[in-house]
């Protein structure tokens, strides 16, 4: 069985590794860890006297912060017992969740949910609900305990 593990730095993303870690999966699974940097939105302001100042965080700097999540994923799944590798891409989660998916026909993906509704969903949107909206496998969505 091949799983999809879509990781981001949030408690729910915390609390679906663990549930990852914690299953009895077919002998001979196989996971991939995914975790996807955004792509950054330059953002410019005034600064004293109308000078332009760019304000964000370079794709460099995201995409190392990923590498060291979907690393510490990994070594977490490793000492469960479980064959995992690690993949960082940079642009918008949904779809490269659903695009690896498909290259790597994965058996089932796994992700956290915010458990957002309302007016903060549609601000924000659904990884989750896009990826179970077009994911070509079965989605187990681990939500976030309550509070």
């Amino acid at each position: 069985m091949k799983i999809l593990v879509g990781v981001d730095d949030s408690p729910c993303s915390e609390r679906a590794v663990d549930f990852v870690r914690k299953m009895k999966w077919p002998a001979g699974s196989r996971l991939l860890v995914l975790s996807v940097a955004h792509i950054p939105v330059p953002v410019t302001g005034d600064l004293y006297g109308g000078e332009q100042a760019a304000v964000g965080i370079s794709s460099e700097v995201e995409r190392k912060n990923h590498q060291t999540l979907a690393d510490r994923v990994q070594s977490t799944l490793r000492e469960a017992g479980l064959a995992t590798e690690c993949r960082v891409t940079v642009g918008d989660p949904r779809v490269d969740l659903v695009e690896l998916a498909k290259t790597e026909r994965a058996d089932l993906i796994v992700v956290g949910s915010h458990g957002r509704t309302g007016l903060g969903k549609l601000l924000l949107g659904s990884v989750a609900s896009h990826v179970v909206t077009h994911a070509p496998c079965s989605v187990l969505v681990v939500k976030q305990s309550p509070v």
